[in-house]
């Protein structure tokens, strides 16, 4: 009998709306819980509500914190601009490699000079691997070779452009930097000197182009 005297009351129309408005409030939004964008959304939205409080209640601390944002954006932009820098450098510019601790040594006669030093200090095997560098620069810029820090040397000898003597001679001295240098087979001031030798005549056996 009361539901009748209600709907005699109130027509059908005003009820859906009324319905319709109550359940529109973000109250009754019925949305699926736990999907990242919806709770990114409300962080965003507790986000820009925390800064319009702070900036209402402390307009001096939040000029100092939108500054402070800006000068971080700034640098991590400087940042990352440096990075990107130094990754085309690495990419288009030659490759360049030095032993650990010593300085950075970009042609051959970098490499030499490095090489007579340990040498003259005892250190022949160090030696021997700088006289060898030297040798790959050399052979690179004679175009009998095309160097990269990444190949070994024995990949040098199967790709050098070097008459048969010269091949020959390249794939002694990688033999004896592989006993000395990887092998820990002792070297010696003589042994250093023959290396040396042999180095400078596979300049002279580059095959024509």
């Amino acid at each position: 009998m009361i539901s009748v005297l209600l709907q005699q009351a109130i027509p059908s129309d005003s009820l859906r709306r009324a319905v319709e408005e109550v359940f529109a409030r973000p109250e009754y939004g019925w949305a699926p819980g736990g999907q990242p964008l919806h709770l990114l959304r409300d962080l965003w939205s507790r986000l820009v509500e925390w800064l319009n409080r702070f900036g209402a209640e402390h307009p001096l601390g939040f000029r100092l914190l939108f500054w402070g944002a800006v000068l971080l954006l700034v640098a991590l932009l400087v940042h990352l601009g440096w990075l990107g820098w130094r990754i085309y450098r690495s990419t288009v510019e030659r490759p360049r490699v030095s032993a650990p601790g010593a300085p950075l040594l970009i042609d051959a006669r970098g490499y030499l000079q490095r090489a007579e030093a340990l040498a003259r200090g005892g250190r022949y095997t160090e030696a021997l691997a700088h006289r060898f560098l030297a040798l790959l620069l050399e052979l690179d810029r004679a175009d009998a070779v095309t160097f990269h820090p990444s190949k070994t040397p024995a990949e040098y000898v199967q790709e050098a452009r070097l008459e048969a003597v010269g091949r020959d001679s390249l794939a002694g001295l990688v033999a004896r930097l592989y006993h000395h240098v990887f092998g820990a087979e002792p070297c010696d001031e003589r042994c250093y000197h023959d290396f040396g030798a042999t180095a400078g005549t596979v300049l002279q056996h580059v095959a024509p182009h």
